[in-house]
């Protein structure tokens, strides 16, 4: 199946010449065949996949009117609720959780179709950019297992890229859906805040906690955004899903990229990048931009935004974790510690000036879309590094101080809440995918989706400017 996307998977079932059982038979011989050695599954549901996939060709077979997805096998992200089938966090603490319920996100998925073949690996309780914890252990990139697949929905890009199936989940704090995309070589997409609507979510309004689809192209990446920002099955508790027919991602829009006008910036104004990146960055730039109306560097300065992210985190965190804070050991992921503490430590004072700093930079932001259709940086401001460290130590000689410093490219544009979506483009000189951001203006995530897709479309036959396979 690694030659077919998902839409084409679909159109092959409605037309007969391909069944859900296939789908799900192909899924399980391909996580068996690759996962001992990169970890990316760490829970199956299989005799539940094949009963569901059996209903599913059977209504193709009566010639049913069938959901968008059905048939199409998924897999979820461990720090989603998944009914029946066992939810860790990545955490000891939870090893043995089995929910009553699905998630939002997973029920709308469910309706739509689609089959769950089981859990994908992550961080202890989703934090951090490095797919390890203490339960499961590690998850290698699926080009080097060696190094680090991003996080913190490491498991699941991982999965995509190794063509175990063609959708995964992902969530997304300050890079968690677009750093394992980059670095596996695969699509994930950080909508607008609002757009994909999160139930569990423990403050009313916030650039955090975002869920979100990973796929290998675009166009799947939109298909199952259609179905996970539905209002239905959950969306309606959410009190930031605003009004949307989210059946419109499930068509995008024909775009001349030679009309488009592009801003980049190599380091949103002087945030982290290594040299390597940003020669990569360059090198890509060069070949893409006698593609636009116009490609300008721009003056885009976010400089501000990591600061202002460790103190919005601060209070996110609290909201999310004061009940359990007091009960952990010295064994529990030291990114949450790190920064609960200092959040103890942090007073109101503070924290209101970040949010009015936030504002300030997201009016500066949406101000650059008066002009231009889109914004282009690089991914991540290194590529990848060995799992066997929580984050690089360094970065051309310069000492990172914690796990958040090495990733402000994601981050700082998780405080201006734009909808981005990342297009790997091919491969660095060690032979690992290197990728880039696309940022859209604020609600233009369609407009953004179908941008992205055309220049997809436009350069799939140069390998420096495509998805790479792993071998």
């Amino acid at each position: 199946m690694a030659q077919s996307s998902a839409v084409e998977q679909l159109s092959a079932m409605q037309r007969g010449a391909l069944s859900p059982l296939q789908l799900v038979e192909a899924s399980i011989n391909q996580i068996e065949s690759r996962n001992p050695s990169l970890n990316a599954v760490v829970t199956l549901a299989v005799s539940r996949a094949r009963v569901e996939a059996e209903q599913w060709a059977q209504a193709y077979a009566r010639g049913d009117s069938v959901p968008p997805l059905a048939g199409l096998p998924v897999l979820i992200k461990d720090n989603q609720r998944t009914e029946g089938i066992r939810t860790t966090l990545g955490s000891e603490r939870h090893a043995n959780n089995v929910p009553q319920e699905d998630a939002g996100i997973v029920a709308r998925l469910r309706a739509a179709g689609a089959i769950v073949m089981g859990k994908t690996n992550i961080p202890e309780y989703s934090i951090g950019a490095n797919t390890v914890n203490p339960l499961f252990g590690a998850t290698g990139n699926p080009f080097d297992p060696t190094k680090t697949c991003g996080g913190s929905s490491g498991g699941s890009a991982v999965a995509v890229a190794a063509d175990m199936v063609k959708l995964a989940t992902g969530s997304d704090h300050g890079g968690s859906l677009r750093i394992p995309a980059c670095y596996c070589g695969v699509v994930g997409f950080r909508a607008t805040p609002g757009v994909v609507p999160n139930e569990e979510r423990r403050t009313p309004s916030t650039h955090y906690s975002i869920q979100g689809p990973i796929a290998q192209n675009v166009e799947d990446v939109a298909l199952m955004l259609s179905v996970i920002a539905d209002r239905a099955l959950g969306g309606d508790r959410d009190p930031m899903a605003f009004p949307l027919q989210s059946e419109i991602f499930r068509q995008l829009d024909p775009v001349d990229i030679s009309g488009l006008n592009v801003a980049v910036s190599t380091d949103l104004g002087g945030l982290l990048v290594s040299k390597e990146t940003r020669a990569l960055f360059e090198d890509r730039l060069a070949r893409l931009a006698t593609q636009f109306n116009r490609c300008d560097p721009h003056p885009i300065d976010l400089t501000r935004a990591p600061d202002i992210d460790w103190h919005l985190r601060q209070d996110v965190f609290v909201s999310q974790y004061f009940e359990e804070a007091d009960e952990w050991d010295d064994q529990f992921n030291p990114n949450i510690k790190q920064t609960y503490e200092a959040a103890r430590n942090t007073s109101m004072q503070a924290i209101a000036q970040a949010r009015y700093g936030q504002l300030e930079l997201i009016r500066a932001c949406d101000a650059l879309f008066r002009n231009y259709d889109l914004l282009m940086v690089p991914g991540v401001g290194v590529q990848p590094f060995p799992w066997s460290t929580n984050y690089p130590s360094e970065v051309d000689g310069a000492p990172i101080a914690n796990y958040m410093a090495w990733l402000h490219l994601t981050s700082s544009l998780t405080v201006v809440g734009l909808p981005v979506v990342t297009l790997p483009l091919g491969l660095d000189a060690s032979g690992l995918p290197f990728g880039v951001q696309l940022i859209g203006r604020r609600y233009g995530d369609h407009r953004l989706l179908s941008i992205a897709s055309a220049i997809e479309r436009a350069n799939r036959a140069d390998a420096k400017l495509s998805r790479p396979i792993p071998a």
